[in-house]
C-alpha cells in the first residue's frame, strides 16, 4: 500500500515562505519521479515542481521559477518543496504525486497525498 502524506502547509503573509514535506511509504521511493501540484478553486489541477531520482534532474513551472525548490531525500523517502517569496496567487491546495514521468501530467501519476492547504494572503 503506497501512501503519501503532506505536511507543512498554513497561512502566511505575501513575500513570506513555507515548507511543505512529502513522507512517501510502501514503494521503492527513490527510482520514481515525485511532483508537486496544487490547485486553487475553481481552477484545474496543475503541475509546480517535480523531481525525478537523478540529482538536477528537475522541472519547474514558469510561475514558480526562481522562488520555489524542489529536493528530496531519498533516504527518508521525502520531497520538499521550499517555497519562498510566496504570493496571493500560490493560494492552493497543495499535493504531492509519484509518476514515471518527467514532467507528468496529472494524468501521468499513479498515486496521491491527501493535501496541504497554502494560503498566502497580501
Amino acid at each position: 500500500q503506497v501512501q503519501l502524506v503532506e505536511s507543512g502547509g498554513g497561512s502566511v503573509q505575501a513575500g513570506g515562505s513555507l515548507r511543505l514535506s512529502c513522507a512517501a511509504s510502501g514503494r521503492t521511493f527513490s527510482s520514481w519521479v515525485m511532483g508537486w501540484f496544487r490547485q486553487a478553486p475553481g481552477k484545474e489541477r496543475e503541475l509546480v515542481a517535480a523531481s525525478s531520482w537523478r540529482i538536477g534532474d528537475t522541472y519547474y513551472a514558469d510561475s514558480v521559477k526562481g522562488r520555489f525548490t524542489i529536493s528530496r531525500d531519498n533516504a527518508k523517502n521525502t520531497v520538499y518543496l521550499q517555497m519562498n517569496s510566496l504570493k496571493p496567487e500560490d493560494t492552493a491546495v497543495y499535493y504531492c504525486a509519484t509518476s514515471w514521468k518527467l514532467p507528468p501530467s496529472a494524468g501521468e501519476c499513479d498515486y496521491w497525498g491527501q493535501g496541504t492547504q497554502v494560503t498566502v494572503s497580501s
